[in-house]
């Protein structure tokens, strides 16, 4: 007689795996990053540790952020709005930021640069929001 798994448990061996997958993906260097639109439309991408928020947006082709000047915080065309929970992880923004922010559209408490937001595990699961038009 064969040894048949039943379905429902491979099942749940697959969704095993791939939570565990997604559990050490952090660990590894890759927290996940949730970047909504003005639109609402949300896009979920892997971000290198030690990258910024601007950079994986950047090499994911995420729409909203133009960054300009390619992170050197001169232009704050990579202007986001921190989900609120998160706004303790991602830390206060420095004098310098702050007086780029004066350039972007619609800032709000919550505004950051995002070539000003480093990324390290403890981001895993970041939100921000792209703003309707830079700069």
């Amino acid at each position: 007689m064969h040894s048949r798994a039943c379905p429902s448990n491979k099942r749940a061996e697959a969704m095993d795996t791939r939570l565990r997958r997604i559990g050490t993906t952090a660990e590894q260097g890759m927290p996940n990053i949730t970047y909504v639109d003005h639109a609402g439309t949300a896009r979920t991408i892997d971000g290198q540790v030690g990258s910024t928020v601007m950079e994986a947006a950047i090499r994911n082709n995420v729409p909203g952020i133009d960054a300009e000047c390619g992170g050197a915080c001169a232009c704050a065309t990579c202007h986001v709005y921190v989900d609120e929970d998160w706004m303790e992880a991602v830390g206060p923004s420095e004098p310098m930021e702050q007086d780029m922010l004066d350039f972007a559209s619609d800032v709000r408490a919550t505004s950051r640069l995002s070539c000003q937001i480093r990324i390290t595990p403890e981001l895993d699961g970041l939100k921000v929001t792209t703003p309707a038009r830079q700069g």
